[in-house]
């Protein structure tokens, strides 16, 4: 746990660790495994039963993306690994959705394993709202950085535009060049960018800095469950990149925290929400009512996002 407990072991700490080598380390988790399915053979199949191994998996599900984007940030090659990480698809232009207002059932229903955040099921009201069918492609946003979008404190929020300045950013994260094209770092790889492909490594900051520019605003996670949910069968594509949406993250009413308490309730009220899911997320991963959280100056994840008219 010294090693391992990630609520008490600090991140600053952690390149100090006396850490065992890699074959010992190979050696703990051949054994922990082997443990853990000898348990899991002689547990009762019930949700109540099956929580924690449950819990294990998906956490490690997440910490597996965490390892594909932790590799794009330090340049990485994951190309000699064929099949590791799916193609990113391209996206042909698709005309905006428009929903009704309705009363919606934001959350989920007790139903084999969900994280704390996720309950539970609730009415929530939602105004009519268009929204775009997938998420802002890259020539889509190159026309933001071609006018000059970084350089107008206009289109920024002041934390926002503090961040930019900070940082120096003039192009989203990994971006070499957005003249004639989007040339890109991949996993080490310099790369030519499809410019309708997703849109990717965006800040919260970035995107809703876009929104102001193009007179349109980031969706609320109501908005955007049942986009995802009601327009499943209309064209609204998700699952590429992560999506930024306009919420701060909140606990649903009548919130608890689950045993992993730090999973959720310590980010309450600083994180923004994101929905969707990734291309590097794993399939069991993927549901409309996931509720995925981040800071907004956050652009190593597999982050981007969809507008909403104003």
């Amino acid at each position: 746990d010294r090693w391992y407990d990630s609520s008490h072991v600090p991140h600053d700490s952690r390149w100090q660790l006396d850490l065992p080598d890699l074959l010992a380390t190979k050696q703990y988790l051949a054994e922990t495994i082997d443990v853990t399915l000898e348990l899991l053979a002689s547990t009762e199949e019930s949700d109540e039963a099956l929580y924690f191994f449950r819990l294990a998996l998906f956490h490690e599900d997440m910490h597996g993306e965490a390892l594909a984007y932790m590799a794009q940030t330090l340049g990485l090659n994951l190309t000699s690994a064929p099949g590791l990480l799916p193609e990113i698809a391209s996206l042909p232009a698709r005309a905006q959705l428009q929903f009704p207002a309705a009363r919606v059932l934001l959350g989920s229903k007790p139903s084999g394993f969900l994280f704390d955040n996720e309950k539970w099921a609730h009415d929530a009201k939602v105004a009519e709202f268009e929204i775009d069918a997938q998420p802002v492609t890259w020539s889509q946003y190159a026309e933001f950085v071609a006018d000059g979008g970084y350089d107008e404190k206009a289109w920024w929020s002041p934390e926002g535009w503090a961040w930019a300045q900070r940082v120096g950013r003039h192009v989203p994260r990994h971006v070499d060049q957005m003249r004639q094209g989007v040339l890109q770092q991949r996993f080490g790889q310099r790369v030519r960018v499809p410019l309708a492909q997703p849109a990717m490594h965006v800040s919260w900051y970035e995107a809703d800095a876009w929104c102001r520019w193009a007179g349109r605003r980031l969706p609320t996670e109501v908005e955007w469950e049942a986009a995802a949910i009601a327009g499943h069968s209309r064209g609204f594509r998700w699952g590429d990149v992560w999506e930024w949406t306009a919420t701060t993250f909140q606990p649903y009413p009548g919130f608890s925290a689950d045993p992993y308490r730090e999973y959720s309730q310590p980010w309450f009220g600083t994180h923004k929400v994101l929905r969707g899911a990734s291309f590097a997320t794993r399939g069991r991963m993927r549901h409309a009512r996931y509720r995925n959280f981040y800071s907004p100056e956050r652009d190593d994840i597999f982050s981007g996002f969809r507008s909403c008219a104003v």
